[in-house]
């Protein structure tokens, strides 16, 4: 017995409901902003939203953990998980001001060119947990959750061996200049942080990359058949999780001019979430940059937010928490309502 057109399509939810599902991090973000703006009107008469200092902190705010979550888009949709970004971002942001000081005071570079050798140098060096990830997860069969957790041991080491337990300060102006500038208002990170989502949104729409990234996630055995070579998109995957992780700690360097082990260990969470809030399923297949943007910039709003209204910090935990449990339960449902099909 055969299902008509018809009656397929009348079991579907409403075309609005659809459309909430597909965007609802960017409803979400927009409820937000709404909140804090009619709260911040009522309590003391000033705006949230239409106060450029507030617009440019949020953005800045986001960048290191978008940066992370850009990595982390392609491991979730290909149904995995890197659970060592936040220190391999902090080896990066070490590497970076060792590499700094080096060449400026060993070799006599001047500031930019010490400054170029410093970025290259701390993303450069992620090569090494984004190859070692990928060869366990893909060669090894080691899943990806055991895998990038003992990453994220090894890599904690070594930040702090390479810093010594402390902070490594960096004095180079150019350096400092990218992270704290500005281009006709717009914050330099921001910038390079946008650059960044428009290059990582064309490979994963619009390239093979992408789309077997997606199939990947969506089944592994179809992807198999298909003549994908898993076990290379694997090791493409999680080298290029890593290499989005150095980015972010070598600019990190530059925004707070020091070099930090511990720098994305409080942004793995985030990074997570940020791609969760976006749209992204756990069980893979589904998500895109747009979504972790908005994700991202749901976190930033949420944290900032509550600082500029006075709350208690610690809220912000619980805040993002409840916003990560309501999306998987959104993502559950969507799951069901559509038969285990996914809005793209």
């Amino acid at each position: 017995m055969t299902i008509s057109a018809t009656a397929r399509s009348a079991s579907l939810p409403h075309p609005i409901i659809l459309w909430i599902a597909q965007f609802r991090a960017w409803v979400f973000l927009v409820m937000l902003i709404a909140f804090f703006e009619i709260w911040s009107r009522l309590s003391d008469g000033t705006s949230f939203l239409f106060n450029i200092y507030n617009i440019q902190s949020i953005a800045v705010f986001a960048t290191a953990p978008l940066l992370l979550a850009l990595g982390q888009t392609f491991v979730i949709i290909s149904a995995g998980i890197d659970l060592s970004l936040g220190f391999v971002m902090g080896l990066s942001s070490v590497i970076a001001a060792h590499a700094c000081n080096y060449f400026a005071a060993r070799w006599g570079f001047p500031p930019f060119a010490a400054m170029l050798a410093a970025i290259l140098s701390g993303t450069v060096v992620t090569i090494v947990p984004g190859l070692v990830n990928g060869l366990l997860i893909s060669r090894l069969q080691v899943p990806p959750f055991i895998g990038t957790l003992g990453m994220y041991g090894v890599a904690r080491g070594a930040a702090y061996l390479f810093a010594g337990g402390m902070t490594i300060a960096v004095d180079n102006d150019w350096y400092s200049a990218i992270g704290n500038s500005r281009v006709l208002g717009v914050p330099v990170l921001v910038i390079l942080t946008g650059i960044a989502c428009l290059v990582m949104h064309y490979m994963l729409s619009q390239t093979r990359f992408g789309q077997h990234t997606y199939a990947l996630g969506a089944s592994k055995a179809a992807a198999n058949r298909a003549g994908i070579d898993i076990k290379k998109l694997t090791l493409k995957l999680y080298l290029l999780s890593a290499i989005m992780a150095g980015i972010a700690g070598a600019l990190y360097t530059g925004r707070f001019t020091a070099g930090a082990a511990q720098a994305g260990e409080p942004l793995l969470l985030d990074s997570i979430a940020a791609v969760v809030i976006g749209g992204a399923s756990l069980f893979g297949g589904s998500g895109t940059i747009w979504g972790t943007i908005a994700g991202a910039l749901v976190i930033a709003v949420i944290q900032y937010g509550l600082v500029f209204i006075n709350v208690e910090p610690f809220w912000q935990f619980i805040a993002v928490g409840a916003v990560i449990i309501v999306s998987v339960l959104v993502d559950q449902t969507q799951r069901r309502l559509l038969g285990g099909r996914q809005v793209e």
